[in-house]
């Protein structure tokens, strides 16, 4: 029926029609008129087609209205990703988003201009919203306050509105104090220029209780804490019909006997689902076997289940600060699903042939069945790298990563983009404090696994474009180019060379000599903003940061869906319509955003108390700062030992009067004559805090001064009302980790 209706609405003779009219027109029998009005529903919820006046249907692009869903940005701006393929970005104005909210499904009109004749470079594409198809999430999390005469919820999201009036809360249990964390639901919101009404429905306590700030973050993302009783029921069904924890006998017949390989596995410290392995051995002279072992989800996980349903629903595990939100019950995730050593397993296999350089000759795809030999953390793994190797497994080891590092090098003479930043780990105490701040580097004991997991992605990918089934696909695309020559200007203004950034070498040599200079870093965030983010799609579009035409997600199925329906598609066979590809690939891109933002606040809710402390105690410490940005009312600093950024406004400079410099982008201070410029490293300390907002200031640590002389105070020069200082964008966009790629 669906296909039926937009074969017909996209005829060229087509005119606007209403029900009766399209009755006729597709020839269906007037029984069937309810059926055709459900479709019709559907078709216009997705937004695929328009009921315009006198309730007449047409196409969308007809009118040119696109549907997709809608990010928010924490100044109000809007980006639209358009669910058509094909069509890019459209950015959407503060004042033309209408009352959509971040993650809401709606319609836009996108501007069309008149084209002239003379050659312009591209524009960024914009749009207007004109309809909510569909709300992304109604409840949020806020602070209670009371006006004159009413109450209102401020969200905790800044990308939301300013306040949600609420009547007086019954029925929560207890009953809220002004200023306690509660959960609201929104009613309605019939325009911009009015509040939402909603509805207190959670009440969850004092801001400053102990398990208040994670309760807020895990209510906020909707991540759920418990699964659902069938789903328990099936995974403990699965897990005692298996009284040693192991596959039977039975299970294990049909698959390739990988048990006598020195397989083992390389995770952080603290893991627990272990979804990877590899092993690596000789063979003849010149070439190598190299088998990525990859933990079998889909002969646990049926399509339709209940584990199934909830895995998908979820989309992907979450990583918060405190905890981990499982995709799957930790009967599979950490126990007959993990690749925990000295135990049987099963896995679904990429077997290589590599020539002594790291050359792919020939791959294979099939079921296995391991006993992993030896469980390695990264630090272990970097340990037994610099010593000499003591035994089999060891020795394997070393040439693993020789044969890793040599694949590694070949990548980035293909292309490929040297886009990683160090990674902040915080460590809580018993009572949920920041204990201490960890700095991980990505070592050659990261790297050595990355390597291998960015193979077998690679070679899934092409088996599955050869053999032409419909599945999911790992995408980043190229980024805009407005994006890119904004980016080579402001490059350019610093005295750095830089070429045409369209052109992948440039972009490689600017990234090298990034790493030669002060400044470089703080340009190379810059370019990291440039780009599109990684997405799922049923389109093999390729990653522009990894440089692969041909790329999915193959490695992690414990953790993610997308990596559950590679595993159907390639070896299990499974029928997949392009249409729910479709949908399962736009869910879990969602999913994984909501998990990525829930992670990043996790992170900023105990830094806030951390930091929040250090103010209320007025012994602020001092923390090693990159100038990333330089503006009239300040400069913004990126704080890495923190993992944070955040403005120095000029008001927290008090013994100097400074002026900006638009020409060479830098402040000059009118007495003391100091120049701070993009790169420049200084030494900073917390000034002010905006949980609302979700601001951070840092002021200048001043030699030789106490921490109590450099508590905020008032200044001049005042910084503007809206001003962004978040997370750095290393966390946002990290294409070559091997969790995020």
């Amino acid at each position: 029926m669906e296909s039926k209706i937009l074969r017909l609405l996209g005829q060229a003779d087509y005119t606007p029609s209403n029900v009766p009219e399209l009755i006729s027109q597709l020839r269906l029998q007037p029984k069937q008129q309810q059926e055709l009005q459900k479709c019709l529903l559907d078709l216009v919820t997705r937004g695929s087609i328009v009921r315009t006046k006198g309730n007449r249907y047409i196409r969308s692009r007809e009118a040119d209205l696109i549907a997709g869903v809608i990010q928010i940005t924490r100044g109000g701006r809007g980006f639209v990703q358009p669910d058509e393929p094909g069509i890019g970005e459209i950015g959407i104005p503060e004042n033309a988003t209408d009352t959509a909210m971040h993650g809401d499904r709606v319609l836009v009109r996108r501007d069309v201009r008149a084209k002239g004749l003379r050659k312009t470079a591209p524009e960024e594409s914009t749009g207007t919203v004109v309809r909510i198809l569909e709300r992304g999430r109604t409840q949020f999390v806020g602070t209670l306050q009371k006006g004159r005469q009413f109450l209102f919820v401020t969200p905790d999201d800044p990308r939301l509105p300013s306040a949600i009036h609420v009547p007086e809360p019954s029925d929560v249990g207890c009953k809220p104090n002004l200023g306690d964390k509660v959960v609201v639901e929104i009613l309605q919101w019939e325009s911009r220029h009015t509040p939402p009404e909603g509805e207190i429905i959670e009440v969850l306590g004092a801001p400053d209780a102990e398990g208040v700030d994670m309760l807020s973050v895990l209510r906020h993302y909707a991540l759920a804490l418990h699964f659902p009783k069938n789903v328990l029921a099936e995974a403990h069904s699965i897990a005692k019909s298996r009284p040693d924890n192991q596959p039977s006998a039975d299970e294990c017949k049909g698959r390739v006997d990988c048990r006598k390989h020195n397989v083992v596995t390389i995770d952080p410290d603290d893991a627990r689902d272990f979804d990877d392995a590899i092993c690596l051995q000789q063979h003849g002279n010149d070439q190598w076997k190299l088998w990525v072992h990859i933990a079998d989800v889909s002969h646990y996980v049926k399509p339709g289940s209940p584990l199934d349903v909830e895995a998908k629903k979820r989309g992907n595990s979450t990583y918060l600060v405190d905890r981990v939100i499982p995709m799957l019950p930790e009967a599979l995730s950490n126990e007959l699903c993990s690749l925990k050593p000295n135990v049987d397993r099963l896995t679904k296999c990429v077997e290589f042939l590599l020539t002594r350089e790291g050359h792919v000759v020939s791959s294979k795809f099939y079921a296995a069945v391991i006993h992993s030999k030896r469980r390695f953390t990264y630090k272990e793994a970097f340990a037994t790298i610099q010593k000499a190797p003591s035994d089999e497994i060891e020795q394997m080891l070393h040439d693993a990563n020789d044969m890793a590092q040599r694949i590694r090098a070949a990548r980035f003479r293909d292309g490929s983009l040297d886009l990683d930043f160090p990674e902040n780990k915080i460590r809580l105490d018993e009572h949920g404090k920041v204990l201490r701040m960890e700095r991980i580097e990505n070592d050659i004991s990261h790297q050595l696994i990355e390597e291998y997991m960015l193979l077998a992605n690679e070679a899934v990918a092409g088996r599955l474009m050869q053999l032409n089934r419909p599945a999911v696909y790992r995408v980043h695309e190229a980024p805009k180019e407005k994006r890119l020559n904004d980016y080579r200007e402001d490059v350019l203004s610093h005295r750095v060379p830089c070429g045409n950034l369209k052109l992948r070498p440039e972009v490689q040599k600017l990234l090298a000599k990034l790493g030669t200079l002060p400044i470089g870093q703080a340009l190379k965030i810059g370019f990291l903003k440039s780009l599109m983010r990684a997405r799922y799609a049923v389109e093999p579009l390729g990653h522009y940061g990894l440089a692969k035409t041909k790329y999915t997600h193959f490695t992690s199925p414990i953790r993610r869906y997308a990596d559950l329906v590679v595993h159907r598609a390639l070896f299990d066979k499974v029928e997949l319509q392009i249409s729910a590809a479709k949908q399962i690939a736009e869910h879990i891109s969602l999913t994984e955003k909501n998990s990525s933002d829930a992670e990043r606040d996790s992170k900023e809710v105990k830094l806030y108390a951390y930091l929040e402390a250090q103010l209320t105690s007025k012994k602020p410490e001092p923390y090693s700062a990159l100038v990333t940005d330089v503006r009239n009312f300040g400069f913004f600093v990126d704080v890495s030992d923190l993992g944070m950024s955040g403005l120095v406004p000029l008001s927290a400079i008090p013994d100097d009067f400074f002026m900006f410099d638009p020409v060479r982008s830098q402040l000059v201070g009118r007495q003391s004559r100091r120049v701070i410029k993009l790169g420049d490293r200084l030494t900073v300390q917390i000034y002010k805090l905006d949980r609302f907002q979700k601001r951070v200031d840092f002021q200048l640590v001043q030699e030789g001064s106490s921490n109590s002389e450099n508590a905020p105070r008032d200044g001049r020069q005042e910084r503007p009302k809206k001003t962004f200082a978040g997370k750095t964008p290393r966390a946002k966009k990290s294409f070559g980790k091997r969790r995020r790629s």
